[in-house]
């Protein structure tokens, strides 16, 4: 097999049917698939065991995450690609062959992301691809923008693990997803190790999926999903940035928190976000740092400039009501 598809699984049977009935109706067949079940009690095991006998399934014995989930998929995958994919996403019959074109053009790549359509409005953008900013904050590009303005592709910071093809040589060799960060941005981390290595993250437009979106978590802003990600916010910087670049950013990180609190205070989670910033600046010392070598400079100085582009493509975004 010359692709894994992997998919993590916690308590989703309502969304199984879809996504792997897509994926039997792919054009592309050179595949095989892994179901990683993080403890489920909803009957996702049995309903697959009795399903789906060629889907290959491994059992947790609890919920460890997003992270180690798609790892323990990523050490049984035999194929030269690796795809993860969330349970709550439908792929379209070419989606596949597609992702496989795209990494297929340059050794260099190291990921191609699909292009992520809401479930309910396929005529807007889930996500097309990951960035990241000189502030710290992460965002979706494309999020909640109409899909036609999304068709071209493109160099993206990372690629969103809910639907995206990694090679798995790479993989190999800058180490897999961090299981410290248990859920959320684990693939902003991944996406950055591999550009500090020289690699490159490519949208891929053809490839087509709809994404329910947060259908583990249950809503867009809960308690769980922001304290997870304020930590591993902080988690994110201290293992990729070098003390230099994060003693130059820090006034642009002080800014980026700060607003992202007043945004969470409003919300009515301010207590939340702080929490989870300093539950991620207590346990930093579970993160392994990225150590800085010579023949990486250039990178940074790349990654650098790339920060500082992405602040101003976001608040474009943001404010660009086209």
């Amino acid at each position: 097999m010359k692709v894994t598809i992997v998919i993590p699984n916690y308590n989703g049977k309502k969304f199984l049917e879809n996504c792997i009935e897509s994926l039997y109706e792919q054009d592309y067949k050179n595949m095989d698939i892994i179901v990683v079940d993080n403890g489920s009690t909803d009957g996702s095991i049995e309903f697959i065991e009795s399903r789906y006998s060629d889907v290959k399934l491994i059992k947790l014995d609890k919920n460890y995450g997003f992270s180690k989930a798609v790892n323990e998929g990523i050490k049984e995958a035999k194929g030269e690609y690796v795809v993860l994919l969330n349970n709550d996403t439908k792929t379209t019959s070419n989606w596949l062959q597609e992702l496989v074109n795209c990494i297929d053009k340059d050794e260099n790549i190291f990921s191609c992301s699909s292009k992520m359509l809401k479930y309910d409005d396929i005529s807007t953008i889930d996500d097309a691809g990951d960035e990241y900013t000189i502030l710290g904050w992460a965002y979706q590009n494309g999020n909640n923008k109409p899909e036609t303005l999304y068709s071209k592709p493109k160099e993206v910071f990372s690629s969103c693990a809910g639907a995206a093809i990694y090679r798995k040589s790479i993989l190999d060799k800058i180490g897999y997803f961090d299981e410290s960060f248990f859920a959320y941005l684990e693939d902003v981390d991944i996406g950055y190790r591999a550009r500090i290595h020289g690699y490159k993250n490519v949208y891929c437009p053809a490839a087509i999926c709809y994404h329910i979106g947060s259908a583990t978590t249950g809503s867009k802003y809960n308690e769980f999903k922001i304290s997870l990600s304020s930590r591993n916010n902080i988690y994110l910087l201290y293992k990729n940035m070098p003390l230099l670049q994060l003693v130059f950013n820090f006034p642009f990180l002080f800014i980026g928190f700060f607003i992202k609190w007043i945004f969470f205070l409003f919300k009515g989670y301010g207590k939340t976000y702080l929490y989870g910033v300093i539950q991620g600046l207590r346990t930093i010392h579970q993160v392994q740092k990225i150590k800085c070598e010579k023949v990486h400079l250039l990178n940074y100085l790349k990654i650098q400039r790339l920060l500082i582009i992405n602040s101003a493509k976001y608040f474009y975004q943001k404010f660009n009501r086209k």
